[in-house]
């Protein structure tokens, strides 16, 4: 079946299955999910996928993904969010960016569940610091974990290509934190992260782009085979440290297989994969399935080869673009009008497609990134073939917008 047959099967089903319903609303298709969950899993080579919960923020849909062989444990994206899915009963969240939130620390020293599920990130000794004074009596020991710089540098240091993340880059930087660490009382070393942004959500097969595709492969290639050899270094530096260290995290969607391969590394982190929002389309390593979207209803027919849908301006986070727009995606051939783009209230859509809608009808659309979504929405219907079988809260929907 060719890619637009396959689309055109997939927008009769989301149809039928949503016909009761009116939109907006927002689906994820289980068969979908599910075979991107297995994907994962088999890219993974037998080493655990940690589920990074800023890519679902459903709760329902982290409890199915759990559920399933290869999965265990959740990356958390901020302290509230993780004592919150801790006092759920998620057993194990490690947090992936270092928080500053002095009454989420107070709760976390305070209640040994919570110390005991729950690991914080540090990269700095004054986030150690604001631990200890936000402590208010309670003496749980706190979970730690470092994160290590993946950024790959060249030129001596003048070039630098991957996201501005820990300051920490040596093994000698790292074994330095891990002994503030584990000198002082009230502190446990138990992970080591480092999310190689730069190759696991940068696409190395743009449509149209081969030049630069080329470059983002060569680069990809360069910086894998760079951080491979550190981050071994890193990790024998911080074991020599903390010889029971529990876990070395890394990786993201799309370097599943690759960061797998690292002897170093314990346990991959992906999210973005489960739902397979645009942005993860353009990559020659996999290819995923659609699994969650958004409808719009279309309110208006200004002409011909044009409609107007309710809504839709859902940028996605990071370096503003035409990539950062939600994709119209069913039925195929829309696009945005250019003098308008993307409207908080109404969007035009050009295109022939247009001509065959009517109102009331519904633009299926993708997001370009995957959680970010569930920001718009309170509830996700769940499709399994041409049936909703389940309607559940997003995390908007149960009343916890964390950012």
């Amino acid at each position: 079946m060719s890619d637009r047959a396959a689309r055109a099967a997939d927008r009769a089903r989301y149809d039928r299955a949503t016909a009761h319903l009116d939109a907006p609303l927002a689906v994820v298709d289980l068969d979908a999910f599910d075979a991107n969950a297995a994907d994962l899993v088999r890219r993974a080579h037998g080493k655990p996928i940690r589920v990074a919960s800023k890519s679902v923020r459903c709760r329902a849909l982290l409890e199915r993904v759990l559920a399933r062989d290869g999965f265990a444990g959740i990356m958390s994206f901020t302290l509230a969010e993780s004592l919150w899915l801790a006092r759920a009963g998620f057993e194990d969240v490690l947090l992936a960016y270092p928080s500053v939130d002095r009454s989420a620390y107070t709760e976390l020293t305070g209640d040994q569940k919570l110390a005991d599920a729950v690991t914080v990130m540090v990269d700095d000794v004054a986030q150690l610091d604001l631990v200890d004074a936000s402590r208010d009596g309670g003496g749980q020991q706190v979970r730690v974990c470092l994160e290590l710089d993946t950024s790959l540098r060249l030129l001596g240091g003048r070039v630098r290509i991957g996201a501005r993340r820990s300051p920490l880059r040596e093994p000698a930087q790292l074994a330095a934190l891990a002994r503030e660490v584990t000198r002082r009382p009230g502190f446990r070393l138990v992970g080591l992260m480092a999310y190689e942004g730069h190759v696991a959500g940068v696409g190395d097969d743009v449509a149209g782009q081969p030049l630069r595709s080329r470059a983002v492969r060569v680069v990809q290639s360069v910086s894998r085979k760079e951080l491979a050899a550190r981050r071994a270094e890193v990790v024998r530096a911080v074991r020599a440290v903390a010889p029971d260290l529990e876990f070395v995290n890394g990786g993201g969607t799309g370097s599943v297989q690759h960061t797998a391969a690292e002897d170093a590394v314990t346990e991959i982190a992906a999210g973005s994969g489960l739902y397979v929002p645009r942005l993860f389309d353009n990559y020659t390593s996999f290819r995923g399935r659609p699994a969650a979207l958004f409808a719009q209803p279309v309110v208006r027919r200004p002409g011909v080869g044009v409609v107007t849908v309710l809504g839709g301006g859902y940028p996605a986070s990071g370096a503003a673009g035409r990539d950062r727009l939600p994709q119209p995606y069913l039925p195929h051939g829309l696009a945005y009008d250019p003098q308008e783009g993307a409207g908080e209230v109404q969007t035009p859509l050009l295109g022939s497609a247009a001509d065959d809608l009517l109102i009331g009808d519904k633009v299926w659309f993708r997001h370009a990134k995957a959680g970010e979504l569930c920001e718009r929405f309170a509830q996700l219907h769940l499709i399994e073939g041409d049936r909703v079988t389940a309607t559940v809260p997003t995390y908007r929907g149960e009343g916890r917008t964390f950012l």
